[in-house]
């Protein structure tokens, strides 16, 4: 795998937010409500979406790309708002390509700002995850919770129908209600102690209302991006050197590796305003 050049510009930029597809639209628009006065610039891959079924090696030879276009654009803070990114390339990334890309740039995740709220949500000690079949595969959220707290058991289930059905619209459809019953029986029926259910894919918040429909009464779901938020804004404060090199317009540009009509269609299921959006090529 090759690197950037070490010798980027170290003036201030945007900060970069990246994703196989639409989904990271539900983070970025609660990032952008929480810190309104920064620029960003929102990638997505929309070409070559979806990652979750790819292999590790895939995803993060694609993930890279994008890395390594934002940076190019003058981004020097990167969050990756999917979770098959975070879980398949983001710890490759960090440690192998950053300190021969720029030691002094940062990129961040969404599993382990969404791991870190679960201790104080769960009573159960039991906790289920819910996202693409590669998210599941990696075990990243089993991995990271058991981390930061050993005594929490967590159940995975795969929901590979559901990014379709949001990509085409059809998420608050009738059609939508047999696949959506069906994996939250399973995975209730896997450990029927749980108490939390993690939507660990950036695109199930718009199925929030059907999953609320089918999960029973008492059983918390945790939906990412207002932790994801609460998370960057942190990181912020706490690395003032990270949050000095984050300009402050309150612009956002979006960029697409798809044709422009196509994004901007799909944006509006995830976002309540129309963008414009520069269509541009990785790899």
């Amino acid at each position: 795998m090759t690197h950037v050049a070490a010798a980027l510009s170290q003036e201030a930029g945007p900060i970069g937010v990246f994703d196989s597809g639409y989904g990271g639209l539900t983070i970025l628009s609660r990032i952008q409500e929480t810190l309104p006065e920064y620029d960003f610039v929102y990638l997505g891959d929309n070409a070559r979406t979806p990652y979750g079924t790819r292999s590790f090696e895939v995803v993060y030879e694609f993930t890279l790309q994008a890395v390594n276009k934002l940076f190019e654009i003058g981004c020097q803070l990167i969050v990756l708002a999917c979770n098959t990114a975070s879980a398949k390339a983001l710890r490759n990334i960090q440690q192998k390509d950053l300190p021969y890309i720029d030691s002094r740039r940062r990129v961040l995740g969404v599993i382990r700002p969404t791991a870190e709220c679960i201790g104080n949500i769960t009573r159960s000690r039991h906790v289920g995850i819910l996202g693409t079949a590669g998210t599941i595969r990696s075990q990243s959220y089993v991995l990271e919770i058991q981390k930061l707290f050993p005594d929490i058991q967590v159940s995975g289930q795969a929901c590979p129908l559901w990014v379709p059905l949001v990509e085409n619209n059809e998420y608050d459809s009738p059609g939508a209600n047999y696949f959506v019953q069906q994996y939250i029986r399973n995975i209730l029926e896997k450990d029927p102690h749980i108490d939390t259910l993690v939507l660990g894919c950036t695109h199930y918040p718009l199925l929030l209302n059907k999953i609320r429909q089918y999960t029973p009464q008492g059983i918390s779901i945790i939906s990412q991006g207002e932790y994801v938020a609460k998370s960057l804004k942190d990181y912020l404060h706490r690395h003032p050197e990270m949050d000095a090199l984050c300009t402050r317009h309150g612009h956002c540009r979006f960029l697409t590796t798809e044709s422009e009509e196509k994004f901007k269609e799909s944006a509006s299921i995830f976002l309540n305003h129309p963008v414009q959006v520069e269509s541009i090529s990785l790899g």
